[in-house]
């Protein structure tokens, strides 16, 4: 039996773990970010390119290599969320710095975050992020659009 993680952050709701991912990207800190996962073998994370990530293990790894060159500047804006009483999906838009010799500029990467309401509280169970536009920064018509 695993040893529960101590979470140094509110785990009381999906928002909260999603706002701890992204100050733990952003400060490079692999236990914070490492806390806001489940404990479950089955936990999944994709990144932009990437091959599937299976369990803490191959997720921790990857964002240690990360971690390597830096912090990541990434933050969740234009949080679209659908949420049940065990589980919350956030679609979001993330906004990364990255430095240049030119100055800062930004990328655009989309991404879905799955929670789940565990016996100790909310945790993250899937990431999957896909490249994005600046075009997805623009002020879309919230309304639906009818494709057929």
């Amino acid at each position: 039996m695993r040893k529960p993680k101590t979470v140094p952050f509110d785990a009381s709701s999906p928002d909260e773990i999603e706002t701890a991912f992204y100050e733990a990207l952003q400060s490079g800190d692999i236990d914070k970010l490492m806390a806001c996962w489940a404990d479950e073998d089955d936990i999944v994370c994709v990144h932009p390119g990437g091959a599937r990530l299976l369990g803490a293990g191959a997720i921790r790894a990857a964002f240690d290599m990360m971690f390597t060159n830096g912090s990541i500047q990434a933050s969740a804006e234009k949080v679209h969320r659908i949420e049940s009483l065990g589980a919350s999906v956030h679609s979001v838009l993330e906004r990364i710095e990255v430095l240049t010799d030119a100055g800062p500029r930004h990328a655009y990467v989309i991404a879905t975050n799955v929670y789940q309401k565990t016996p100790l509280g909310w945790r993250m169970v899937a990431h999957h992020a896909s490249p994005g536009t600046p075009s997805e920064m623009l002020e879309v018509n919230d309304s639906p659009q009818v494709l057929h």
